[in-house]
């Protein structure tokens, strides 16, 4: 993947990960692929979130890999350097904007008002993070950008369930939806990974 385009395509869901524990970091990413998800999202929420994507990306390379919660310029410069393949980020600055495009890796924008998502546009960015959805409105929000904003595609996540998730993937404006539904803490904890990948592969069905 070597353009914008694409990471919206990938995969109906996007696992989003949150590892605390290094030795759960390649297990989490193996169970995802097995369960036919072959992606994640690895969230930059604890200190060894950067080593966790170094591992998998050593040890598992047939995924695709990205970091989320990136928030400042250095998260998105050492993020790639640890080997990830896309960004994301739950929200944009002009700043973190420019720090995203200069890594070269594709990125999703966090955005989730009307003037946000055209301030994206207006970036030359079609593809973006729309965060957090549920509470932000939803699919019947996403409905109502679809129609003034056409060309925004949008990965919604915040608050989507298994069960909601196709309410989403059925507008014409969404790729792809973030779920974390799909490595929950305790399956992590208790090193379920059969759980994870049961999980993965009703997940995978939904595209």
């Amino acid at each position: 993947m070597s353009t914008r385009e694409g990471i919206l395509d990938a995969v109906p869901v996007m696992p989003v990960v949150v590892i605390s524990d290094l030795a759960t970091a390649v297990p989490v990413a193996k169970a995802l692929v097995a369960g036919g998800l072959p992606a994640i999202e690895l969230t930059l929420r604890t200190p060894v979130a950067l080593e966790a994507l170094r591992a998998i990306a050593a040890e598992v390379p047939e995924i695709l890999l990205g970091a989320g919660t990136i928030t400042t310029p250095a998260q998105a410069a050492a993020a790639v350097e640890a080997g990830a393949r896309f960004l994301v980020s739950p929200g944009l600055t002009p700043d973190l904007l420019t720090a995203m495009q200069e890594t070269g890796v594709p990125f999703l924008p966090g955005t989730s008002t009307v003037s946000e998502v055209m301030r994206v546009l207006d970036a030359g960015l079609t593809e973006m993070k729309f965060f957090p959805a549920e509470a932000a409105g939803g699919a019947p929000y996403l409905k109502s950008v679809a129609g003034p904003l056409p060309q925004a595609r949008f990965c919604p996540t915040g608050g989507i369930t298994v069960d909601s998730a196709s309410s989403y993937l059925g507008l014409s404006n969404v790729g792809c939806v973030g779920g974390s539904w799909i490595t929950p803490a305790d399956a992590i904890a208790a090193g379920d990974w059969e759980r994870i990948s049961k999980l993965a592969a009703k997940a995978a069905s939904l595209g």
